[in-house]
């Protein structure tokens, strides 16, 4: 079974941004550590009348998978038929992330392409895809 079948879809940032702009039920939901929300910064999409849900998939610091995860997203309000688009830095969390939601009844559930980061080019520098290098809103601290 491909990832694919196991959630709506992947999208690009800019898609994820179209979407959250078009219907005003879409939501974006970081699943990356509260280290990385604080230290490398957030998608703002204050501009779209929004707020980013953060809601970590694995624990900060130990790594483990939030168990809690499912009943978080629940409380941040988001159920069955709500579209939520998952970040993580690079797009495999967020990849887990929609799988999960998916599995548990809630979107459509989107993977966004590439994070907030992106892949790292040959330098080992996060300086070719992603939320920040697409030119999307974001703030830092």
């Amino acid at each position: 079974m491909s990832d694919q079948s196991r959630y709506a879809g992947d999208v690009t940032p800019e898609e994820t941004y179209a979407a959250l702009q078009a219907d005003p039920d879409a939501v974006l939901v970081d699943v990356r550590t509260s280290a990385e929300w604080s230290y490398v910064g957030l998608p703002d999409i204050r501009g779209l009348g929004k707020q980013v849900v953060t809601v970590e998939w694995q624990r900060f610091p130990d790594g483990q998978v939030n168990a809690a995860f499912l009943d978080q997203l629940a409380a941040a309000g988001i159920e069955a038929q709500t579209p939520v688009y998952f970040l993580c830095r690079s797009g495999v969390r967020s990849k887990a992330a929609a799988a999960a939601a998916t599995a548990a009844g809630l979107g459509p559930a989107y993977n966004i392409l590439d994070g907030f980061e992106g892949p790292h080019d040959a330098a080992g520098h996060r300086t070719v895809a992603g939320w920040k290098v697409a030119g999307l809103p974001w703030r830092q601290g």
